[in-house]
């Protein structure tokens, strides 16, 4: 559906996106993550034709994709995560959606409109002006001026940014129904839990580079394929997680704000063994807890490992530069 290959943007001397390669296939939803300032925006502002690649290739539904190709362009539907009021606050829902229908030539526009309001559960304020309309309001209704002119491809950047908790089931449950039509979704969310419940696919993305992209079980796995156990305690001395990690069942150990987290075997309960361990170093565990592997901690994890492997070869370039004699 959409393939990237070296993909490159650079702004003067920075480099937002630094050789990403991508890959989207029909009928998948797909979620791409990303910190603050991670390319993220730049990325898909080049999917979307808005930017030129400072080098790179972009393929869309299986042809060369470069701005000027508004054949390929239409078959996308775009959800900005806010919505733009622009000059149409005095129009209806009605009115608005009528605008993009004819602009995109949508056959019986009205009962396309009716049936999308429907969804969104608008329908009963499809005669009020827009500039009345809450942000949960204006974002289901960009959501169905996006489906108007039915894309292959649905983009949504922050789909459920400001919805309430039944606008964020509907929102779920409409994106769904819609995959299940088979249409493709590109999610960009900093909603992790939603995204794991949504996405096939995931891309993770940091300082421009694609870290991982991966089923959701396939980028899980790489927490380890054991569970993890939160223990809180009041004090964590420093030896502990070496000492922990020490253990035949611990697969890795990391530090809580409150406690430390023991990645363990899938096989057994090994609770028992770790709590009996802190109690013999006279630490009394104030609460355990075991979970399961989550795409918010394989994001940090993901993310953490980028940063610091960054900070080695900076660490390492200096050194070299001062071996030469030269300024780091």
């Amino acid at each position: 559906m959409i393939q990237t290959r070296g993909l490159v943007k650079r702004y003067g001397a920075f480099t937002a996106v630094d050789g990403v390669d991508l890959s989207i296939q029909p009928g998948e939803i797909y979620g791409f993550l990303g910190p603050n300032g991670a390319g993220k925006t730049s990325t898909i502002l080049m999917l979307l034709g808005i930017t030129r690649p400072t080098s790179g290739e972009i393929t869309l539904f299986g042809e060369r994709f470069t701005p000027d190709r508004l054949d390929l362009r239409r078959r996308i539907g775009v959800v900005p995560e806010k919505h733009p009021r622009g000059s149409w606050q005095g129009m209806t829902a009605e009115e608005y959606l009528q605008m993009f229908a004819a602009l995109f030539r949508v056959p019986r526009a009205a009962e396309r409109i009716r049936v999308l309001l429907e969804k969104v559960d608008l329908l009963a304020v499809r005669n009020r002006r827009i500039g009345a309309f809450s942000h949960g309001m204006l974002q289901k209704l960009s959501i169905t001026r996006a489906l108007l002119h039915d894309p292959d491809v649905l983009f949504l950047d922050e789909p459920i940014s400001g919805l309430d908790p039944l606008g964020i089931r509907q929102t779920r449950d409409l994106l769904a129904s819609e995959n299940r039509a088979g249409r493709a979704i590109f999610i960009s969310s900093h909603q992790l839990s939603e995204m794991e419940r949504l996405c096939h696919r995931v891309a993770i993305i940091s300082r421009g580079r694609l870290l991982a992209e991966a089923t959701m079980s396939g980028l899980l796995s790489r927490m380890g394929t054991g569970r993890e156990i939160q223990v809180e305690l009041e004090s964590v001395p420093t030896d502990l997680p070496a000492a922990l990690g020490a253990l035949a069942p611990v697969q890795g150990v990391r530090l809580l704000p409150n406690g430390i987290a023991v990645r363990v075997a899938e096989e057994g309960d090994h609770r028992k063994t770790v709590s009996g361990f802190l109690v013999r170093r006279g630490l009394i565990p104030l609460r355990i807890d075991v979970v399961t592997p989550t795409l918010e901690e394989a994001f940090i994890t993901i993310t953490q490992e980028s940063v610091a492997d960054l900070a080695a070869h900076a660490g390492a370039a200096a050194e070299a530069a001062q071996d030469r004699g030269a300024p780091p």
